[in-house]
C-alpha cells in the first residue's frame, strides 16, 4: 500500500496493479486514488471498467493497444475476473509487452500468489494485499473520524461497537455514520446508543445462543433461534454456525491452558483479536468434555438433516433444548 501511495505522489506509475484481499473498503479506496491520480475523471473516453469472469482478455489487449485520445495514457480498470486463479495465457504473456500509454489496475478479492499471471504482476507492477486490520489500527482510525467530528467514546462502548462490527471496515464506516447522526447535539456516544442504532449480526445473535446455552436459559436460547429464522437465516447455517462457535471456543480453551496470548490465539482460530477476551470469557462457561460433545452433536446433526433422518428445522431444536436444558 505504501509503495502505490508512493506512486501517487512521484507520479512514476506502473503498467499494471493488481489490488487484492477481503478487507474491500480499503481495496476500493485505494483503486480510486489511482483512478483519480491516473486519469481526468472528466475524460471518460480513456477510461474502460470492466467486471465479471466473462471478460474477453483479447479485448483487453486490444484496448491497451489503441493510443489514448489527447491524454497521457488510457487507463483499464478490471473487477473480479478471476484471471489470478487461471491465468489466461495471452494476458500473462502481454504484461512484459504493455505500452507505455497503458495502465491496468486489477481488483480481486481472492488470487492465487503461485498463478502466472500474478507472478508476472509482481514483475513487472505492483501487487498489494488488503487484510483485515488489527484491532488496534482500526480503534485508531475510528478514533480519528470522532475526533474531527467532536465526539467522544469510553473503551467500553467501543468495545460494544467492535463486537457489532467486527473487522469489517466497510460495516464500520457504515455504522458509525449511523451512530453520528444520531448523537447529532451530544458529545459522548453511550452505550445506549450503539443499542439503538448498531445492527446486530448474526455472529452476535449465535454468540448469545451459545451464552443462553451456558446458562442453561433454554427460552432465550429458543427465542433467538426464532429471531434468526425471521431474519432469513436458514436452519442448517444457524447450526453450522452454532457447531462452528463451540469449536471456536474448545480451541481457545486449549490455546489458553497453553498460555498463547490473544493476537496467535487471534490468528489461529481466525476471530478478530478483539472477540478473543469475549469468546475465552464464554468458553470458561464449559468443560472441554461439554464443548467437545457439543461439536460431535453438531456435525452428527447435519448428517442426520443431509441424509434425510430428521427435518433441519426440528434437528436444530432438539440440538438447543438438549444443551440448554
Amino acid at each position: 500500500m505504501k509503495t502505490i501511495l508512493e506512486d501517487i505522489k512521484t507520479g512514476q506509475f506502473k503498467r499494471i496493479y493488481l489490488l487484492y484481499g477481503e478487507e474491500t473498503y480499503l481495496l476500493r479506496q485505494y483503486r480510486d486514488r489511482l483512478k483519480n491520480a491516473l486519469s481526468n475523471p472528466e475524460n471518460t473516453m480513456n477510461t474502460s471498467f470492466f467486471s465479471g469472469k466473462d471478460i474477453d482478455p483479447a479485448k483487453l489487449i486490444d484496448l491497451s493497444e489503441t493510443l489514448p485520445f489527447f491524454a497521457e495514457r488510457r487507463c483499464i480498470f478490471v473487477g473480479q475476473s478471476g484471471f489470478f486463479k487461471k491465468s489466461p495465457e495471452a494476458l500473462t504473456a502481454y504484461v512484459e509487452e504493455i505500452p507505455e500509454t497503458t495502465c491496468f489496475v486489477f481488483t480481486e478479492t481472492e488470487v492465487d500468489r503461485r498463478s502466472k499471471l500474478y507472478k508476472q504482476v509482481k514483475k513487472y507492477g505492483r501487487a498489494a494485499e488488503f487484510q483485515r486490520q488489527r484491532e488496534d489500527v482500526l480503534i485508531q482510525w475510528i478514533l480519528g473520524r470522532l475526533k474531527k467530528e467532536g465526539k467522544k467514546i469510553t473503551c467500553p462502548v467501543m468495545e460494544q461497537f467492535l463486537g457489532r462490527t467486527g473487522n469489517d471496515m466497510e460495516l464500520i464506516d457504515r455504522e458509525l455514520e449511523k451512530l453520528l447522526s444520531y448523537t447529532m447535539d451530544r458529545e459522548v456516544i453511550g452505550a445506549e446508543d450503539v443499542d439503538a442504532v448498531c445492527i446486530a449480526p448474526v455472529s452476535s445473535k449465535i454468540f448469545e445462543m451459545v451464552d443462553a446455552i451456558a446458562g442453561k436459559q433454554q427460552k432465550r436460547a429458543l427465542e433467538l433461534y426464532n429471531d434468526l429464522l425471521t431474519l432469513k437465516e436458514s436452519p442448517m447455517r444457524i447450526l453450522f454456525l452454532v457447531t462452528r462457535q463451540f469449536q471456536n471456543l474448545m480451541q481457545l480453551k486449549e490455546l489458553t491452558e497453553k498460555g498463547y496470548d490473544y493476537k496467535y490465539m487471534a490468528e489461529k482460530v481466525g476471530v478478530p483479536e478483539f472477540a478473543v477476551r469475549k469468546y475465552i470469557g464464554q468458553a470458561r462457561k464449559f468443560t472441554a468434555a461439554q464443548l467437545l460433545e457439543a461439536v460431535r452433536s453438531g456435525v452428527q446433526a447435519e448428517e442426520d438433516i443431509k441424509t434425510g433422518q430428521i427435518a433441519e428445522r426440528l434437528a436444530v431444536e432438539l440440538f438447543l433444548i438438549r444443551y440448554s436444558a
